[in-house]
């Protein structure tokens, strides 16, 4: 008889937001949430410090740069039921997060069109140096047409196009992280007084269609040089993209039917370029009710149903659509709806039943009600069958109250994870990269920006 095949393990990050409000609306309202504390720092200490305590390997922060508006064509909404606004700057959590934890990595939403490639491309080195080599960067291209706006657009770039300014984006990033500075340009010679050495920092002189960017860099390299490299589209330029670019890739499927093909078709697409189908690890969001019985889980589902907020679900799905939902009977089918914002949850509707006619209604109350809902073994029991089913590496664990949720799942599912080989029962030692994969601090050769070093021989011939 064959050995059994040791079981991968779950990779489990928290998903959320510097806001009232994320995903599950209305529930800032209840009195067992820290969600109208945000914008302290005591909560976010809180939550840090369960999170490692659950050996999750990163906190997931979402951002968005602009308000949601297209429901009813204003912003009342989103404004009256805190729908993903008031929102604060996500990066700006982690340097102090970084102090109260050792091993947590902190991967932050930062879009394409917010911040210049050079003036980012310090933000997320600092980030790196001072956390030793914990950051993770989520790239996004915006779908608020009220962001475009703010950032000095007349109007949101056409979906295609934002991600060939992304693709654009990436490569001067690349550059600057990966080819300005020479491994060994930092010599910090007392002696002679000399930290760094001239010869081997060197512009990078890019000019394109988007930006022309000479360089250097202005830090050092950092632990990673590239922090570890997210991605969140699932529309047909996106998974391109993610396919290209990214080492790990956050999806939102439906059911485990849906996860498989979206995971299926970004494995091939990251074949087709050249690198391991499994270089990219694919997290699903997933919203998890769970209690010591599966009873005590349907209670806490009932009360999260009894707050749940209509018209801010209305308002967040309709931004994310682009769509204005009030002017759609739920009754009427979607059909092959394309919008200029996010086309990926369409896509996800289709890839979970592509035989089922989908509509407005269905799409509004998978985005409002889509819980995992059962006692500790049961949800183990369930990701154990998104994994083994599904081919998922891990998890983005989104909540309905906070930190009660990541509480319940550290202290009631992990240590059945634990058990099973699901998840870690300690971190493995060096970066964010290293504890994700297992390699070494930089991104691997098969990656596009490993093409930029100088320590490259075909950058050297």
């Amino acid at each position: 008889m064959s050995a059994q095949k040791e079981p991968r393990r779950l990779r489990l990050n928290a998903f959320t937001m510097n806001v009232v409000s994320h995903i599950v609306q209305g529930q800032w309202t209840r009195e067992d949430t820290r969600q109208r504390e945000y914008n302290t720092l005591a909560p976010w200490v809180e939550l840090a410090q369960i999170l490692e305590r659950g050996k999750f390997d990163a906190i997931f922060l979402a951002d968005v740069v602009g308000a949601y508006d297209s429901y009813n064509g204003n912003r009342d909404a989103s404004v009256r039921n805190a729908v993903q606004f008031p929102v604060n700057d996500p990066s700006a959590l982690i340097p102090a997060l970084a102090m109260v934890t050792e091993n947590l990595g902190f991967a932050f939403t930062l879009s394409i069109l917010q911040e210049h490639p050079f003036s980012f491309a310090r933000r997320a080195s600092t980030l790196d140096h001072i956390t030793g080599g914990r950051i993770a960067w989520n790239i996004v291209t915006s779908y608020l047409e009220n962001a475009a706006r703010n950032l000095g657009f007349d109007t949101l770039p056409l979906h295609d196009n934002r991600y060939v300014r992304g693709s654009e984006y990436m490569e001067v990033l690349y550059k600057l992280w990966e080819a300005s500075w020479e491994d060994d340009a930092v010599v910090i010679d007392r002696e002679r007084g000399v930290y760094a050495d001239p010869a081997k920092v060197h512009t990078i002189d890019h000019v394109g269609e988007f930006y022309d960017v000479v360089g250097p860099h202005l830090c050092e390299p950092s632990p990673q040089r590239t922090p570890v490299l997210f991605q969140a589209g699932s529309s047909e330029s996106g998974r391109e993209f993610a396919a290209r670019h990214a080492e790990a890739t956050f999806i939102s499927a439906r059911n485990i039917r849906g996860a498989a093909a979206n995971v299926e078709d970004l494995r091939r697409r990251a074949t087709a370029y050249g690198r391991n189908p499994h270089d990219i690890l694919v997290f699903q969001g997933l919203t998890i009710i769970t209690g010591g019985t599966e009873e005590e889980a349907r209670v806490k589902e009932r009360e999260v149903l009894d707050r749940l907020s209509d018209e801010g679900t209305f308002a967040v799905v309709s931004g994310w659509l682009g769509v204005d939902l009030s002017a759609f009977d739920p009754d009427e089918p979607i059909g092959q709806i394309r919008t200029n914002a996010q086309q990926g949850m369409i896509r996800a509707l289709a890839e979970a039943a592509p035989d089922q006619t989908w509509r407005f209604g269905d799409l509004i109350k998978t985005i409002a009600t889509t819980f995992h809902v059962g006692s500790v073994d049961q949800i183990a029991d369930e990701l154990e069958r998104w994994q083994t089913e599904a081919d998922i590496d891990g998890i983005n664990l989104t909540y309905t109250t906070t930190p009660g949720s990541f509480e319940d799942f550290v202290d009631g599912v992990v240590p059945i994870l634990q058990d099973r080989g699901l998840a870690q029962r300690e971190y493995a030692p060096g970066t964010l990269r290293e504890k994700l994969v297992g390699s070494g601090p930089r991104i691997n050769e098969r990656h596009p920006a490993a093409g930029h070093r100088r320590s490259d021989p075909a950058l050297a011939a």
